[in-house]
């Protein structure tokens, strides 16, 4: 009966796990806790008494591990899966947040988001669904028990990746993640394919995955990038943090006429020539629209490539 006491103890033992994303050149990161271990993980800790929220302890945890002070933060999502938290019973009640911030190379611990999913940089990585991920899940359909759960699967995978007839849809982040790991191809779920992006501890890979496809999903109806954005930035450069968020390249001048008819943007009168070329107009970001109006976020109007 002691047992069985102390079973329910660790089940309902609460953690707080933060994706905290930032932009680090024109790559997009992921914070990790400055442990060295061959798995990095995310920032998280246990919810303690002394904290008057969750996320006040998530922030508290975030700090502590990495100092980074954190602005911009919602909660993402629940996890109370058994089984997928490792031998560390603490983590089967894992609630996530996600946070974005502004960061500077050499600070902290960072991996970028590519290295954890490199499928999802659709600008460069095609090769990778082709050569390795579709004939993977190939195998993986063809071992289906029957024939319907054969075709269950087929469509799945076909959806999920932009297979066949299928477009690319880069929110679905998570769903193809989700399917990698049940069809036992990434490290977390026992595979052993290099190519399918470095694992983390527990299920933290997972919980990116989640924090990914918020950030991708809600930048197209709220302009979160400017989170990400400096104080002042060209166009150029903000085209470059979307297209890096999305995984997608841009049309240049569709790009720029969408942000122009959002009124999202405003001349600083400042210009830049980082690009060695003819001096480029720098822009803030106009806050007071959030205030003005909803508004949209910062559709990637994609070039066809495939």
């Amino acid at each position: 009966m002691a047992t069985d006491a102390r079973s329910h103890d660790e089940v309902m033992t609460t953690e707080l796990v933060a994706v905290v994303v930032a932009m680090l050149g024109d790559s997009p990161h992921v914070l990790t806790a400055p442990e060295t271990r061959e798995r990095p993980r995310l920032p998280s800790g246990p919810l303690q008494t002394q904290h008057r929220t969750m996320q006040a302890g998530m922030r508290s945890w975030v700090e502590q591990q990495t100092g980074y002070g954190l602005k911009y933060v919602e909660q993402l999502y629940t996890f109370a899966d058994p089984g997928r938290g490792g031998s560390d019973a603490r983590r089967i009640i894992s609630v996530s947040y996600l946070g974005l911030t502004r960061a500077t190379i050499g600070q902290g611990h960072w991996v970028p988001w590519y290295d954890l999913f490199p499928w999802e940089d659709q600008r460069f990585a095609h090769e990778i669904v082709t050569n390795t991920i579709a004939p993977a899940l190939d195998k993986w359909v063809a071992a289906g028990a029957d024939e319907e759960e054969r075709t269950a699967r087929r469509q799945r995978c076909d959806a999920d990746f932009g297979l066949g007839e299928y477009p690319w849809v880069p929110d679905l982040i998570l769903q193809r993640y989700e399917l990698l790991y049940e069809a036992g191809l990434v490290a977390e779920a026992g595979g052993d394919h290099p190519a399918l992006g470095r694992p983390m501890s527990f299920d933290h890979r997972r919980i990116v995955a989640t924090g990914i496809a918020r950030l991708r999903a809600k930048s197209q109806y709220r302009p979160v990038v400017f989170e990400l954005m400096p104080e002042e930035f060209t166009l150029g450069q903000l085209q470059t943090v979307v297209e890096a968020l999305t995984g997608q390249n841009a049309h240049k001048q569709n790009f720029r006429r969408f942000i122009s008819q959002q009124n999202l943007v405003e001349e600083t009168g400042s210009t830049s020539h980082a690009t060695g070329g003819r001096p480029a107009r720098m822009y803030r970001f106009r806050r007071e629209v959030l205030l003005e109006r909803h508004i949209a976020g910062t559709h990637v109007p994609v070039t066809k490539s495939r």
